[in-house]
């Protein structure tokens, strides 16, 4: 039996990383994995990816992470075009200590682990493109392609900010949402819990509550852009 913390799309958000941490502090887990996106748009970058490497999580790149990477290396990028958008990314790349731009720049797009007999891949979008976004509705056909592009028969993703578990081809499509930046009008952090039992896999979702206001705060006291106050107040995306 193997039982493990599902973690997405944190976005540089420690408060409520740290909920999930404080919610399960008496379960133990046999790993944490995280599908990317650690990165941008609240102010807690450093404390986000000490955290992650501090617990030893299993953690990939997301877009967003993928950015920041390239700002750190020189490098500039295209989109987000928006101002606000652009602010953040830079901000964070400003604001990283050297530990935590060694560590981010250390992650791998994609991970592939064993468990339990089972095989476990880490995508931030989806096995074809780490910018594919995936949802509970999306057509059936289109995940009976990707399931045969990886040998898993467990795919973990992220990207699209919302939580599902399919079975399509006998391959089991995961996304836990989003821990820090939520667009469903609740904004309280998703993550999820995956039971492994010989050949059961089971998923269980969780929305968590955290300190919106230490959010509020920290954007004020950082001046960075007001539109994600309302954001992270509304559980909504607004740009």
């Amino acid at each position: 039996m193997a039982k493990i913390l599902l973690l997405s799309d944190i976005h540089a958000n420690f408060p409520a990383l740290e909920a999930i941490a404080l919610f399960f502090s008496g379960t133990r887990f046999d790993a944490i994995f995280n599908c990317g996106d650690s990165l941008v748009y609240a102010p807690f970058p450093n404390e986000t990816l000490d955290w992650l490497e501090t617990n030893d999580v299993q953690s990939i790149v997301g877009n967003t992470d993928w950015k920041i990477r390239k700002l750190l290396t020189g490098k500039t990028f295209k989109k987000p075009r928006k101002t606000e958008k652009r602010i953040m990314y830079t901000w964070t790349a400003e604001h990283l200590t050297p530990a935590a731009a060694k560590y981010i720049l250390s992650l791998k797009r994609t991970r592939q682990l064993t468990v339990e007999n089972h095989e476990i891949c880490l995508f931030h979008g989806s096995p074809d493109n780490p910018n594919e976004f995936l949802f509970p509705e999306t057509d059936p056909a289109r995940f009976s392609a990707l399931s045969k592009l990886c040998p898993c028969d467990i795919i973990l993703c992220g990207h699209s900010h919302t939580a599902f578990h399919k079975r399509v081809n006998n391959i089991h499509f995961i996304n836990p949402g989003s821990v820090g930046r939520m667009f469903d009008s609740n904004p309280a952090a998703s993550c999820a819990v995956l039971t492994i039992i010989g050949e059961t896999v089971s998923t269980r979702f969780h929305r968590i509550s955290w300190p919106i206001e230490q959010m509020i705060q920290a954007l004020k006291k950082h001046k960075l852009p007001d539109i994600y106050q309302s954001m992270y107040t509304l559980g909504k995306k607004l740009n």
